[in-house]
């Protein structure tokens, strides 16, 4: 069976940054063969929220490699020249690109890439293979398409598969109900309810923004509620000094700071990431808002300062059980559809990688985002996306993309020439880790 020297699980733009940084690697010298799965039967970015008139919130510099390199043939720029469309974007006079045109940018990199990527397989789990006195190799089994098992054997590692939706307790007895589903799903399942009269949005960030409006349009006689805990929407926050804690330099700051003082920068510029739609979305709302209230046909509902507290299913739709927290009172309502734009978890990557608990601990990372692990487990595991807690509010986002895979390729690099090296990371992290091992 061939050794790869890196298996990447996940091909969404984390990954597919990363096979670029490798790629341009390898033309100064260092061949690295890199292998990714991608459980997708093709490229796709967010599909099911590529909703009409919905742009980026961060700038196109920010694409897959231009502030690693600006010069690599993979940047947005170059994109568009390749698409004959570079003088045109110029006279749109915008940084932010449609999330239509960045998804055909995304899958116009990875379509560079089809022969490294197997489309339609999900990874199953990751085993250890053990030799010479340690774990030397890792084995990932996956599930292709047709249902056959696939194994492929790797010297390192990387995690790159993004978030899991979010669904609230209380709608976990609903998961299978059509009525009820999640943003990640929303152009898929809303084409199912065309008659759909009354609908609760759930959330308050951007996607519950983006949707409340797109169903506004889509059903001009129904009637949508806009339901959320906090008082009011709240907008981003994207002003220069803010949004330098998204700068790649600003990572070194978070990651070295003591724990308590990082938690707290984190509690701080939450709202510059979650629960924060563009400000020209909400004044959109508003506007819906204010005119049906000039018409006096208030159609819309903006439920603020609500929670579900239940939610049944019966045949006549869906009951939510609210409670007014302004008015300390309770009472129910039915809807034809509920959309949860509830968020992402980012947790996932520890179900997958539990047979391999015993070496990697608490999941601690160093700088360069290798979990540190036990002395005779020599493969290297990055996490892509998932070190939010120890790389600061960026880690989800494309903002540090293109140079985290850059680390990430330096970190592959030394880990050839030097299995187990515990490079930059803070000894406070290593002691947890090195613990958190040998206890499993």
């Amino acid at each position: 069976m061939q050794v790869h020297d890196l298996i990447g699980i996940g091909f969404g733009p984390s990954n597919v940054a990363l096979a670029i940084a490798l790629d341009e690697h390898r033309q100064q010298g260092r061949r690295f063969d890199a292998m990714f799965i991608e459980k997708q039967p093709g490229f796709a970015w967010h599909q099911d929220m590529l909703l009409d008139n919905a742009h980026m919130q961060i700038s196109f510099l920010k694409d897959l490699a231009t502030l690693r390199n600006p010069t690599s043939r993979f940047t947005f720029i170059n994109y568009l020249h390749q698409k004959g469309r570079l003088q045109d974007f110029i006279n749109l006079k915008t940084f932010f690109p449609s999330r239509h045109e960045f998804n055909d940018y995304l899958a116009w990199a990875a379509a560079h890439f089809g022969d490294r990527c197997a489309y339609g397989e999900e990874v199953l789990e990751v085993l250890p293979e053990r030799r010479d006195g340690g774990v030397s190799l890792l084995r990932v089994r996956s599930r292709n398409a047709d249902g056959q098992l696939c194994e492929r054997l790797g010297r390192n590692l990387v995690v790159g598969i993004g978030g899991t939706p979010n669904i609230p307790d209380e709608f976990a007895a609903l998961r299978q109900d059509s009525r009820v589903f999640h943003s990640s799903n929303y152009l898929r399942r809303v084409a199912a309810h065309p008659g759909a009269a009354r609908i609760a949005v759930i959330g308050a960030g951007q996607s519950a923004a983006e949707l409340f409006m797109e169903l506004h349009g889509r059903y001009p006689e129904g009637q949508v509620d806009l339901i959320m805990r906090a008082r009011s929407i709240r907008p981003s926050d994207d002003s220069p000094f803010v949004n330098e804690i998204f700068n790649a330099d600003f990572v070194d700051h978070v990651y070295h700071r003591p724990e308590q003082e990082r938690d707290a920068l984190l509690r701080e510029f939450w709202h510059t990431n979650y629960a924060c739609p563009d400000l020209e979305l909400i004044e959109a709302i508003f506007k819906v808002f204010y005119e049906q209230r000039v018409r006096g046909d208030m159609r819309h509902r903006f439920l603020r300062r609500h929670e579900v507290r239940g939610a049944r299913a019966g045949a006549n739709g869906i009951e939510l059980d609210l409670h007014d927290l302004n008015a300390a009172r309770g009472f129910s309502e039915r809807y034809d559809m509920v959309v949860l734009a509830t968020g992402y978890e980012r947790e996932r990557h520890r179900a997958m990688l539990d047979p391999l608990a015993p070496w990697l601990g608490d999941f601690a990372v160093d700088r360069d985002y290798r979990v540190l692990t036990a002395a005779d487990f020599r493969p290297a595991v990055f996490l892509q996306g998932a070190c939010e807690n120890s790389h600061g509010l960026s880690d989800t986002l494309l903002s540090v993309t293109a140079v985290r895979t850059g680390e990430i390729t330096a970190a592959l690099n030394g880990a050839f020439a030097t299995p187990g090296r515990r490079d930059r990371a803070s000894p406070r992290v290593h002691e947890v880790a090195t613990a958190g091992a040998a206890q499993g």
